[in-house]
């Protein structure tokens, strides 16, 4: 095919902040985790799809194929949907203990 161009699990991009290596970003109606440390102004790749460990809202239990959105504000994943973006699925089943901070992610490609 002609105008093929890629799978579209990743994306590069110019970055306008550092980015360290497996850090969340969005950038428009994308979201992806960053693979490797960007610095500003530097071309970097964020993977769109796959399964993530990101940081997730501690109070929150999780059930393996809940809905999962990004919380831009609190820069964390979480299942509650009123005014935040959709990601992904929970690929893992997480309890809600204060110490339970990391969440497993499939994420989807957009928001």
């Amino acid at each position: 095919m002609k105008n093929y161009v890629s799978t579209g699990d990743r994306l590069s991009f110019t970055s306008g902040a550092a980015i360290a290596s497996g850090d969340a970003v969005q950038l428009g109606a994308l979201f992806g985790v960053a693979t490797g440390d960007i610095a500003n102004g530097s071309e970097g790749t964020i993977k769109l799809t796959g399964i993530f460990d990101l940081p997730k809202a501690p109070s929150q239990s999780w059930a393996i194929g809940a809905k999962v959105y990004w919380d831009a504000t609190n820069w964390r994943a979480t299942t509650t949907a009123t005014g935040n973006t959709l990601i992904g699925a929970a690929a893992l089943a997480v309890g809600g203990s204060a110490s339970e901070t990391i969440g497993r992610v499939r994420l989807n490609g957009t928001v």
